[in-house]
C-alpha cells in the first residue's frame, strides 16, 4: 500500500488539486477531533460509501486513523484499491503526529 509522510500530506493539502483526506474512524472520534477539511469515513463501510463519497475513481485519496500502530487506514484504503480507485495512499502517523507537529484539529462536522 502506499504511504505519505506528513510533509507531502501538508503539501497535497495545500496544492490546488488537494488530495480528498478521509478518517477511517468510529464517528465519535471524528466527532472529537479530525485533520481539517477530512471527511468521516468508517473503515467497515468502505462499499457502501465509495461511490457517494468519491465519485472519482481516479481522485487523489490520503486515509488515515489514529496513528502508525491503527491499522483502520489501511483497511480502507486496501478496499478502495480493491474498488478501483487508482490514487489511494496511507498517512500512517495519523492523528498522532499530526498533533505532534503541533498542527490543528477541527471539530466542525460536514
Amino acid at each position: 500500500m502506499k504511504t505519505i509522510d506528513l510533509a507531502a500530506l501538508r503539501a497535497a493539502l495545500a496544492s490546488s488539486g488537494a488530495a480528498m483526506l478521509l478518517e477511517a474512524l468510529p464517528e465519535r472520534y471524528f466527532r472529537e477531533g479530525h485533520l481539517p477539511g477530512a471527511v468521516h469515513f468508517p473503515h467497515d463501510n468502505v462499499a457502501a460509501r465509495a461511490a457517494a463519497v468519491l465519485p472519482d475513481r481516479r481522485a487523489r485519496i490520503v486515509v488515515y486513523c489514529a496513528s502508525d500502530t491503527c491499522k483502520n487506514s489501511h483497511q480502507a484504503a486496501e478496499e478502495l484499491v480493491r474498488l478501483g480507485y487508482e490514487d489511494v495512499a496511507v498517512f500512517v502517523g495519523g492523528k498522532k503526529e499530526w498533533l505532534a507537529a503541533g498542527l490543528p484539529l477541527e471539530t466542525e462536522v460536514r
